[in-house]
């Protein structure tokens, strides 16, 4: 029996529109799987470091494991403990960016953080640029939470979250964070994620610590502590690699930016077009992917926010 060229089109219609439910799902019960636009590719122009040389342990010794001569480490949580690295030297500015794949199934509670910090010095006026990754219930999306803090406490925090458009647990993904003196950029895959500018009255501007860390979040992390962690899933793996970290250092006991710089690494990669400024391929990733993908920003948070804060207009 001969079909029609229209009766095959419309088959063949069907089956895409049936292959488009399964790929992208629909929000709020799966992972959403988009491709992203293309973007030049930042990581690729900063060289790697060693895990071990530029990090020292700062809990959970034992829920670490170092692998790959020092370029990558796994660490762990489990009901004994999470664990955690710092730099050994603090940064005035600088580009820092980890390759990063998360623990797969159950993970509520659950947080991955890779952040910027000097509040072991500044504990009441701390500065802070935050990259956490918050675990998933049966949904199955694990969030990615951004936050800044700028010479204040936790009351301050400017948090803005998003879905990811991939599983971040199938593979490794590249988590950035770009902070000089023109801007602070988030980037995941080196798609700008969300933007700072450098303003007198909300930026970071101390030396801070570069941290990397899984714990338990349960009061917090998913769906305001509505999940905790369920420790019958455990252990709970993040694996990291391909570190990069090149930026402005300070000594490990320096107190304040003003004439602390002991030692500057490849300032020219600070100063660069595309380190300080984004491109307009760059700027609309970003709209696409704060259209797409973002669900919470502060600055709409009008119960937390009774003015709009000026970053924000």
């Amino acid at each position: 029996m001969e079909i029609s060229r229209d009766v095959m089109e419309l088959r063949l219609l069907s089956f895409i529109f049936l292959c488009m439910l399964f790929v992208v799902p629909s929000r709020g019960r799966f992972t959403r799987y988009y491709t992203p636009p293309n973007v030049p590719r930042l990581t690729d122009l900063v060289p790697r470091v060693l895990i071990d040389q530029c990090f020292a342990k700062l809990f959970g010794a034992s829920n670490m494991q170092l692998m790959n001569n020092g370029s990558s480490v796994n660490l762990t949580l489990d009901k004994v403990s999470g664990a955690g690295l710092v730099s050994r030297n603090k940064y005035h500015y600088g580009f820092f960016s980890a390759s990063i794949k998360l623990p797969s199934g159950l993970t509520s509670g659950v947080v991955v953080a890779f952040y910027l910090s000097n509040a072991d010095v500044y504990p009441h006026s701390h500065d802070e640029i935050d990259i956490e990754l918050l675990g998933h219930d049966k949904r199955k999306d694990w969030v990615i939470q951004t936050n800044i803090y700028a010479n204040g406490s936790v009351k301050t925090g400017r948090e803005e979250k998003f879905y990811l458009w991939f599983d971040p647990s199938l593979k490794y993904h590249d988590y950035t964070i770009i902070w000089n003196n023109y801007h602070t950029v988030f980037l995941v895959d080196n798609i700008p994620v969300r933007e700072l500018r450098n303003s007198a009255a909300f930026y970071p501007s101390k030396p801070m610590s570069v941290f990397v860390t899984i714990w338990d979040g349960s009061e917090w992390a998913t769906h305001g502590g509505k999940y905790p962690v369920d420790y019958k899933y455990a252990p709970y793996v993040a694996s990291f690699e391909e570190m990069e970290i090149n930026g402005s250092m300070t000594t490990p006991t320096a107190t304040a930016p003003s004439g602390s710089k002991t030692n500057v690494s490849s300032p020219d990669t600070l100063e660069r077009p595309e380190f300080i400024k984004l491109s307009q391929q760059q700027i609309e990733a970003m709209d696409w992917a704060r259209r797409k993908l973002m669900f919470y920003s502060y600055c709409k948070d009008t119960s937390r926010y009774k003015v709009i804060p000026p970053e924000c207009k």
